[in-house]
């Protein structure tokens, strides 16, 4: 009887031991300035150390999260998110957005340990004040995904719930999206279903809609074809769309107002969105188009909508 109780007093410290333990590692992660997010010892999940940088903010901070990534995880059921492997050959952070590039041997990665790669690596340096997208290169290529589609610009958020096969995954989203009138003059509505990479925010998905035109004969293209997409980031309820000096140019025969509510009022359309925000290069240069200022933070238009009095 006594050999037994000491073996369950022995248990019991045993078990009070390994709460101590985890309850120190979980107090030390939630104190930690940020987090290493790397792969679990079975490769199914992503976990997180905590990590404290000498560096707050620019391309030093991105150097201490980059070597950070490419270190082995103190505890030794995490292994590091970036195998071996692969090397990162360079970084960028430009914008508001890091372009990392990768060697040809990312590309050789197996489908699950990519996928969980990316999630480690986009959700450890978008904590960095100045990231909030991040693209990937392999050999000064845009990554592809299983379909052969770019994946295009990623954020943390997108890897919270996608997990696993989810992250490439297609869906479908009926869109409202405002494109020019016969005239030239006004915007009428139409409203389509989509197939979009869940890889992709629903503010470029919008953007990128109105660039390509519209898809009924009602509806006309307003936007310059050439217009490329830098970035795009909803914060705080307000919507910046950085596009290239394509967008500036003279592009359909529409009125001044019509290219820019047409961008303006389709992203209206989503709950998320309540003002926007047109970047040229990154800059708001004073006048579009000799008479709309770029420095307006812009609210939908409902008088530019054409009505059926207005046909």
């Amino acid at each position: 009887m006594r050999k037994k109780w000491i073996c369950f007093l022995c248990l019991l410290l045993l078990l009070c031991q390994i709460s101590g333990c985890n309850r120190r590692e979980e107090t030390e992660n939630e104190e930690a300035a940020y987090q290493i997010y790397c792969i679990s010892k079975d490769g199914t999940a992503i976990v997180s150390e905590g990590f404290t940088p000498e560096n707050d903010q620019g391309d030093a901070l991105v150097a201490e999260l980059v070597d950070a990534l490419t270190r082995n995880p103190e505890n030794p059921e995490y292994r590091r998110a970036l195998p071996d492997t692969v090397t990162i050959l360079n970084y960028a952070l430009e914008n508001n957005q890091l372009f990392l590039y990768f060697d040809g041997n990312y590309q050789k990665l197996d489908r699950v340990t990519e996928v969980l790669c990316r999630a480690a690596i986009v959700r450890t340096v978008c904590q960095h004040p100045q990231v909030d997208y991040v693209s990937f290169f392999v050999n000064e290529q845009s990554l592809l995904d299983s379909n052969q589609v770019p994946v295009g610009l990623m954020n943390a958020e997108l890897f919270i719930e996608n997990a696993g096969d989810q992250i490439n995954t297609y869906n479908s989203v009926t869109l409202d999206l405002y494109f020019a009138n016969a005239t030239g003059d006004k915007l009428v509505k139409e409203r389509d279903n989509f197939n979009y990479s869940s890889n992709m925010s629903m503010e470029k998905v919008v953007v990128e809609q109105l660039i390509k035109g519209p898809v009924s004969d009602h509806a006309y293209p307003c936007i310059p074809a050439e217009t490329k997409i830098l970035s795009i980031t909803t914060k705080d309820g307000i919507c910046y769309v950085n596009l290239d000096e394509g967008f500036m140019g003279q592009g359909y025969d529409v009125s001044e107002a019509v290219p820019v509510y047409s961008i303006v009022n389709s992203l209206l359309e989503l709950s998320n969105v309540n003002k926007v925000q047109i970047l040229i290069n990154g800059e708001t240069p004073k006048v579009y188009r000799e008479s709309i200022s770029l420095e307006t933070i812009f609210e939908r238009n409902f008088d530019l909508i054409e009505t059926e009095e207005n046909e």
